[in-house]
């Protein structure tokens, strides 16, 4: 069979994209399968692997597709005894996921794909061993194929029910969402993808754009679903989703006619892409029309102040059109903040494989609780959390659970329990990591902190033991007895915490001996927007993140105490050292400084602080911009704003500005 004729290098992103979705999912579902396999389970896995072939094989990756077929004849004969799937089959299954996961990225790359000729081999004998065949005479490795000089596709077969001529049963659902839901759009799409991991999903009224935007008539949606599920698994599908109600399923055709020709045989068909009104933006795009947007809210505040200088007879119309346009300006800006919205998942599908990993590497067992992962957040802010959730995970498993034999010693169930819980508290969503561990030593942190000269033992007798736990976080600071490939290095948890501080957020830590740790994150919801506590020094302006001021004290100098030589501000039961903002800037402070100078209350890396400034000039919600060279490498600056009046304004990053 000829080649495709069609360029496919257009669609080398969304190949990507959708195969990776596919692949995480399946690595999920392995991790799923070895805590009790069932049919439904290995049913999911077969589909996922499927989708990859099908992907692979419309985009000529020859090599890809076959390695995804293989792995689809190995969950063919899984259904039919799903008994078989201990830990030897699930490794060969992850590795193959992984094999597969290389195989995309190099694809996308336009690179040469990877030679997995050894585990060919692997899973053709494991296939053939779980269904009782003589080992097959092992295949040739397929020939590692650049992107860029595609191999003809030809129609790779489905096993076993997949084969068959006939569709499976379709049914017909309407669903209905809470109308106290204050997020319909995020229900009401992950209703749908939920469904999507069950079968085909036709005739979705109203569009899935208009879902996701949270347009739905009267709250409801009505679909039909393509599956070989029953209505009975579709209805407990359904009770997974919040504030979504299945009002109705009905089964409509017991077997549909032919499908169309599959994007096997069709090459003019793209696979997994959604419908037609729903389209993929590159995030660079998505990051310039934000900025655009943000700059245009810059411009109408520049605008609305200059009204103030039109004579009062010629305000009220000027006025009017101000207004107008601000609203229009606002209204572009939510609406694309809301399209960079992703739901925290992204981050927390990939970690039980992670879990599994770790807790393999370190003879731990491990229970891994998910909960709240359809809450949305900047992507961003989602881009930054990857890399510091799993330090926290591996820090949680490695350090904070004990082995089987220790916890059974301390009448502890062997397998230790992480939980992961988000949710969202007023205008923050709130991420907590939290073990049944050991918890951490207290008394042990703070003589580590003294024996290396980190601190003095009277500056440990003025902290919490918030502030304590918080020493965690200096940067090369470790408690672990021994150094492991995973952790212990002393590094982890101030990379943590610097990049908690670098999207606005706050981390906080709580543990109690032998009982376990929790580390909490406070983050904003986005990054484009920020709430400042802006202050005067001298001629000058600063902003200070409202999510790291704890409070603001007016008194005199002369009131402050003393310790080693140092003035020091009673804040509650704290003794926090005082920094002049004027001294950090090297700014020259006002003449005639206030009679009660005000002190802001801030987080630093040892705890907390106060700035001694000349005035408080209110709060003020602001767009966020970033810093361009060679301001980005000033230290203490974590960005800029201009005000409407058309001051810039710099954002101060404190922990930073005193280590400087």
């Amino acid at each position: 069979m000829a080649g495709p004729s069609w360029d496919t290098s257009r669609y080398l992103t969304l190949f990507g994209g959708e195969a990776t979705e596919h692949l995480e999912a399946l690595g999920k579902d392995v991790v799923a399968l070895e805590r009790g396999a069932t049919v439904a389970l290995v049913d999911s896995m077969f589909r996922h692997a499927h989708s990859v072939k099908g992907m692979a094989s419309s985009m000529a990756f020859e090599g890809t597709a076959k390695l995804a077929h293989l792995l689809e004849d190995l969950l063919g004969t899984l259904r039919a005894d799903v008994a078989r799937a201990d830990a030897a089959v699930a490794d060969v299954i992850l590795q193959t996921v992984d094999a597969l996961g290389l195989h995309v990225k190099a694809a996308v790359a336009s690179e040469p794909l990877p030679d997995h000729g050894a585990l060919v081999t692997k899973l053709s004998e494991l296939n053939a061993a779980l269904a009782g065949k003589p080992p097959p005479v092992a295949p040739s490795a397929p020939t590692p194929t650049p992107v860029s000089q595609p191999e003809p596709a030809r129609p790779v077969a489905a096993p076993g029910p997949s084969a068959d001529a006939s569709a499976p049963p379709r049914f017909s659902l309407k669903l209905k969402i809470n109308p106290a839901s204050n997020q319909p759009g995020v229900r009401g799409f992950l209703a749908y993808k939920r469904l999507s991991t069950l079968g085909n999903v036709f005739d979705l009224k109203p569009p899935l754009d208009d879902v996701k935007a949270g347009r739905v008539p009267q709250g409801t949606i009505t679909l039909e679903l393509e599956s070989d599920q029953t209505e009975e698994a579709i209805t407990r599908t359904m009770r997974t989703v919040a504030d979504v109600e299945l009002e109705s399923i009905s089964l409509l055709v017991k077997a549909a006619p032919p499908p169309p020709p599959s994007s096997e045989s069709d090459p003019n068909r793209v696979v997994g892409q959604e419908p037609a009104r729903t389209i993929r933006v590159r995030t660079e795009v998505m990051d310039q029309f934000l900025d655009q947007a943000g700059e245009l809210l810059l411009a109408t505040s520049r605008v609305r102040e200059l009204t103030r200088s039109v004579p009062q007879a010629q305000r009220p119309a000027l006025d009017e059109a101000v207004n107008r346009l601000h609203l229009l300006v606002k209204g572009l800006h939510d609406k694309v903040m809301e399209a960079r919205m992703t739901p925290i998942a992204v981050i927390t599908d990939r970690l039980p494989r992670a879990a599994r990993d770790i807790a393999r590497r370190r003879n731990r067992e491990v229970e891994l609780i998910i909960t709240g992962e359809d809450i949305e957040l900047d992507r961003a802010i989602v881009d930054e959390l990857a890399d510091p959730v799993l330090h926290l995970l591996r820090n949680a498993i490695d350090h904070g659970l004990e082995t089987p034999e220790e916890r059974k010693a301390g009448n502890k169930p062997p397998r230790g329990k992480v939980t992961i819980a988000v949710r969202r508290q007023r205008d923050r969503v709130v991420f907590e990591l939290s073990d049944d561990g050991r918890g951490v030593d207290v008394e042990r942190v703070k003589a580590l902190v003294v024996e290396r000269g980190l601190l003095t033992a009277d500056h440990l007798q003025t902290l919490t033991e918030r502030e304590t736990l918080m020493l965690l976080c200096l940067p090369g600071f470790s408690t672990a007895r021994d150094i492991t490939d995973i952790s212990g290095r002393g590094v982890g948890l101030d990379a943590v915490r610097r990049a908690v501080d670098q999207v606005g957020g706050t981390l906080e830590i709580e543990t109690t001996p032998g009982r376990g740790t929790t580390f909490r994150l406070s983050l904003p919801l986005t990054v484009a927007v920020v709430n400042l506590l802006l202050v005067g020094v001298g001629d000058e302006v600063y902003g200070l993140p409202i999510g790291k001021v704890g409070g603001v004290v007016e008194t005199a100098r002369e009131r402050l105490s003393m310790s080693q030589n140092a003035p020091v501000l009673q804040f509650g039961q704290s003794v926090l050292p005082v920094h002049e903002l004027s001294a950090l800037l090297e700014v020259p402070p006002d003449v005639q400084p206030p009679a009660l100078v005000p002190f802001v209350v801030v987080d630093g890396d040892d705890g907390r602080l106060a700035l001694a400034v000349d005035r408080l000039l209110g709060q003020r919600e602001v767009v966020l911009k970033g810093l361009s060279k060679p301001l980005d490498l000033v230290a203490g600056l974590a960005g800029v704003t201009i005000l409407g009046n058309g001051q810039p304004v710099f954002i101060l990053d404190v922990a930073r500005l005193v280590t400087a």
